[in-house]
């Protein structure tokens, strides 16, 4: 335990309050239980550690102490008898990074939970965890969040120092031209949002541009090649298939799905392919999109598939990224992360929340489509104010 102990001093020393993400303030940690899920690489760590130096300081190890459970210490010690211990020695407050990579985690973080009821305990891990079908069920003791990547807004405030509120889809709807008067007047918006398109949603860009798309395919194979196998139960034998399924769906425009041909250009059968699908989106590789989210059933086909987002798209693609599938992927990046999105099999691209129509393009779209359709917008990747319905489509990044 010394060694832990070491380790997070060590961590402590590393961290940084210059920039915090607004998810901090959204996560309630009075709650005994909770748990931060997100694609490798998002920021889960670095937010644990910032909480942990905000609330305790960099040298207090008798109140709290954060350990990840990939540790070498964790394969000759249980996790049930080093929460016992640190809860003998006085602590209170237990930050547990790659919990995943722990055989049995669930079961002795309930065991914890139920023995121990002053401990708070903070979990991350994968995007694949599933609570209720872990060894135990913590659905209903655990509180879970779920970490993206920047937003735009993120992105200026962490790489450009320009710092701007969120904003509420209503508030981007109806009173969007505020929000373009206020950063057109400090920035120009469209060479930045091109920028972070290609660069701007993971924060370890901080460390360079160089190996960033590098970095990017290594989440990947981490996924795809330990995070699937162990908490899906995907047959190694088939890694290369999944690879080469997402290789076919990161090239050309957006994949409207036709089964027979997907299938067959991946060397599998249809419910597989549909299995791994639905995979790769619980991994956040993917967005799986259907015309009504109220009706999907298990293993139904989807209309649409997208990359999870822009940066790995340009990161992953074989061939020049096209223009509107890059728009597409950002902005249903964006809205999904609190918004339900469907694609639209009618008038436009995309319907949110079973209210808005919004149709995704640049300067040339003129909205023929969606003229007679109540509450429909243009998202435009041209446009620095709002015109009519036309609304800047980088504006839609500062919903988080």
């Amino acid at each position: 335990m010394e060694a832990l102990i070491k380790r997070h001093l060590n961590r402590m020393q590393t961290v940084k309050l210059d920039f915090v993400r607004s998810m901090m303030d959204e996560i309630d940690w009075n709650d005994r239980l909770l748990m931060i899920k997100g694609q490798k690489g998002v920021g889960k760590t670095t937010l644990m550690t910032q909480r942990i130096l905000q609330e305790f300081g960099p040298t207090n190890t008798t109140d709290v102490l954060y350990a990840s459970l990939d540790n070498i210490y964790f394969s000759t010690h249980s996790l049930l008898d080093f929460i016992e211990r640190f809860h003998a020695q006085g602590g209170k407050y237990l930050f547990l990074d790659e919990v995943h990579k722990y055989k049995g985690w669930s079961l002795e973080i309930k065991n914890a939970y139920d023995e121990f009821e002053d401990m708070h305990i903070v979990l991350s891990g994968s995007s694949l965890i599933n609570l209720i079908e872990g060894e135990a069920d913590l659905s209903r003791r655990c509180i879970t969040y779920t970490m993206q990547g920047l937003s735009f807004r993120e992105y200026l405030r962490m790489f450009h120092q320009k710092d701007f509120r969120k904003r509420t889809l209503q508030e981007i709807l109806t009173d969007g031209n505020s929000l373009c008067a206020e950063v057109n007047a400090q920035l120009r918006p469209l060479p930045l949002f091109a920028e972070y398109l290609r660069y701007g949603y993971y924060p370890f860009l901080k460390e360079g541009q160089n190996n960033y798309y590098l970095r990017i395919e290594n989440i990947v194979n981490t996924i795809i090649e330990v995070e699937l196998p162990q908490l899906r139960k995907l047959d190694v034998g088939n890694i290369r298939k999944v690879k080469s399924l997402l290789g076919i769906l990161s090239s050309g425009v957006p994949y409207t799905v036709d089964t027979v041909k997907l299938s067959s250009m991946a060397e599998m059968s249809r419910n597989t392919l549909l299995q791994y699908l639905q995979n790769l989106s619980e991994a956040r590789l993917i967005q799986l999109l259907y015309s009504d989210v109220t009706n999907v059933k298990r293993l139904q086909k989807p209309d649409k598939i997208y990359l999870e987002n822009t940066n790995m798209l340009h990161a992953l693609a074989t061939t020049q990224v096209n223009e509107g599938t890059e728009r597409e992927v950002f902005f249903i990046n964006q809205l999904s992360a609190a918004h339900v999105v469907e694609y639209s099999k009618t008038s436009a691209d995309f319907t949110i929340d079973h209210q808005y129509t919004i149709e995704v393009g640049g300067r040339s779209k003129d909205g023929k489509q969606i003229a007679s359709v109540a509450d429909s917008f243009i998202a435009s990747a041209d446009e620095e104010y709002v015109l009519g319905n036309k609304i800047p489509l980088w504006l839609f990044g500062f919903l988080y």
